[in-house]
């Protein structure tokens, strides 16, 4: 995957900041497969034009703060896979949990330990399914099939993401922070 940040130069001019891999990605060694790649983060509204200053890597929260944007790419192994190595033993599900609360201890914090996957952000979120397919369960069950080209737009919901298809799911996500 290659980003390119585009701004200005000193006269004005458009020009190519930056061009290369996003410069962080998580991934997980005890969920194989689940990877977040970092393309923009902003912890206050945005000012343009971008002057080369790349906040991405040195974000420290996953969910984007009030005001503060976050754009990624998600990928999501399917759940049978994940099941499978389970089963056979190769998944801890307790340590992939303390990897994930290691990794991302804000959005560890607002996921039900209970209910697993389900969480709530404040922050209303933009997603669009790249490749694959997805479901997002809401409350009460209630689940909605994403295949390419989906959009869902969520506002500060109750929910958690379900890859029930034979591959995995790349998804683009945009949350914006709420007050």
């Amino acid at each position: 995957m290659k980003r390119i940040v585009i701004g200005r130069d000193q006269s004005d001019k458009s020009v190519v900041l930056t061009e290369g891999e996003p410069p962080r990605v998580t991934e997980f060694t005890n969920l194989p497969g689940l990877r977040f790649y970092e393309i923009w983060a902003t912890d206050a509204p945005p000012h343009v034009p971008l002057a080369g200053h790349d906040p991405t890597g040195t974000m420290r929260d996953f969910i984007a703060p009030p005001g503060g944007t976050r754009f990624r790419i998600n990928v999501f192994p399917p759940d049978a896979l994940l099941g499978a190595l389970a089963a056979q033993g190769q998944i801890d599900l307790a340590q992939a949990g303390a990897e994930y609360a290691a990794a991302m201890p804000d959005l560890a914090a607002a996921s039900e330990p209970e209910n697993v996957g389900m969480h709530t952000t404040h922050t209303l979120d933009y997603n669009v399914v790249l490749a694959g397919e997805i479901w997002c369960e809401l409350d009460d069950g209630v689940e909605v099939h994403l295949m390419p080209g989906d959009c869902l737009v969520q506002g500060a919901t109750r929910h958690a993401w379900h890859n029930k298809g034979a591959e995995p799911c790349v998804m683009a996500a945009v949350m914006v922070g709420t007050v």
